[in-house]
This record gives C-alpha cells, sequence and structure tokens, in this order.
C-alpha cells in the first residue's frame, strides 16, 4: 500500500515522556501534527508540520539517506522497508512507520530501561 497521503494526528500515546526523553522539553502536545508523504517507488519525501514548525526528510528505501532529526541535528541512516514497514534507526530513538486500515501508524522506541514506546495514528484527510 502507498504512503502517499495527507494524514491528521487522530491519536497518540506516550508522546510528552518521548519528548522528555528526547530533550524536546518545551514542544507543544496539544497541537493537530499533519504529516504529507509523497512516495515515487522507493523515493519518499516525509513532512511533518505543526503551527510555526515544520520537520522534512527526503530518503528512498535501501539506502543510505541524510536525514534531520526532530532537533534539527543531521546524521545518516539506512532506511528499510519490511512487510510494508519503513524503519530507520535515529540516534535516540528507533522509527517505523506503517499503513494500518487506511491509516498511518508511526511508532518511535527509545533505549533502555526507561526508554518508552510513542505511538501516533494519523487518519487521511
Amino acid at each position: 500500500m502507498s504512503f502517499t497521503g495527507k494524514y491528521e494526528l487522530e491519536s497518540q500515546e506516550k508522546y510528552e515522556q518521548f519528548l522528555e526523553i528526547i530533550g524536546l522539553l518545551d514542544a507543544k502536545t496539544d497541537l493537530k501534527v499533519q504529516t504529507e508523504v509523497c512516495q515515487e517507488g522507493n523515493d519518499f519525501t516525509w513532512t511533518q508540520s505543526l503551527p510555526g514548525w515544520t520537520w522534512s526528510n527526503k530518503f528512498s528505501i535501501g539506502q543510505d539517506c541524510e536525514l534531520v532529526t526532530m532537533t534539527g541535528s543531521k546524521f545518516k541512516a539506512p532506511v528499510i522497508m519490511e512487510d510494508g514497514k519503513i524503519s530507520v534507526q535515529f540516534p535516540q530513538y528507533h522509527f517505523t512507520a506503517e499503513m494500518v486500515n487506511d491509516k498511518l501508524v508511526m511508532t518511535c522506541i527509545t533505549p533502555g530501561e526507561k526508554g518508552v514506546t510513542f505511538t501516533r495514528v494519523s487518519k487521511r484527510i
């Protein structure tokens, strides 16, 4: 299933705890996040927007890509797709995204004993 589309936050779990672990203590948590995904074959442009803030990455499945974290740091990592699920190891967390019943489900897992699993479900708009 193609990821292409515009999505709006429907629900999320453990977002505040996730932001605390990655050092974004001042981030707004009550805003409707919008995600826009453009997929052309294995090439993606992935953009998340809040009022006053936009974060975007371009990547290709199966390649090492230069990506940007939510805090603005650049890093290189391979982007993998297995069983329809995109997977990227960010410096502070492991990110996955998949389509489930026409909804975009993103999961970020931070490592360690105090690690947290943040899940965001977005509906197509």
